[in-house]
């Protein structure tokens, strides 16, 4: 093996990714579906919510971050959707998953640099998977 692979892999070797879950309850609707359509109506979700980070383990640390970080990162956010009307929040007035995970992304990415993945479950069965 040539050093360069060598190095490769052991950068590699360090490299994990962190998940760290949150979940909230809130009501919305969607504003913007056909006539008639069942999430046109005011309903709520819990909805679950999965930072994703990534990066190298810090040889000092043995982590690539501390839980508690990720946490704190996302706490004045989650304060502002839990028990919410979604649609009352600046920037959701049409919250769909899709919305929602990039109104999360958009908030935490500068508090957060090592993340690379928002989650945003409504259900057990629908989510949306946001990469920036």
């Amino acid at each position: 093996m040539v050093e360069s692979e060598a190095a490769e892999a052991a950068a590699a070797s360090r490299r994990v990714r962190l998940v760290r879950g949150f979940s909230f309850d809130a009501a919305h609707r969607l504003p913007r579906v056909p006539q008639g359509h069942k999430c046109g109506r005011v309903h709520g979700h819990g909805f679950r919510v999965e930072l994703v980070c990534e990066g190298e383990i810090d040889e000092e640390t043995g982590w690539l971050i501390d839980f508690a970080e990720i946490k704190r990162a996302f706490a004045p956010f989650l304060e502002q959707l839990d028990h919410r009307y979604l649609n009352d929040i600046e920037g959701l007035e049409n919250p769909t998953a899709e919305n929602l995970a990039r109104w999360i992304w958009t908030r935490v990415k500068p508090k957060l640099p090592v993340l690379t993945k928002v989650n945003v479950a409504e259900t057990d069965n629908a989510r949306c998977e946001y990469r920036g």
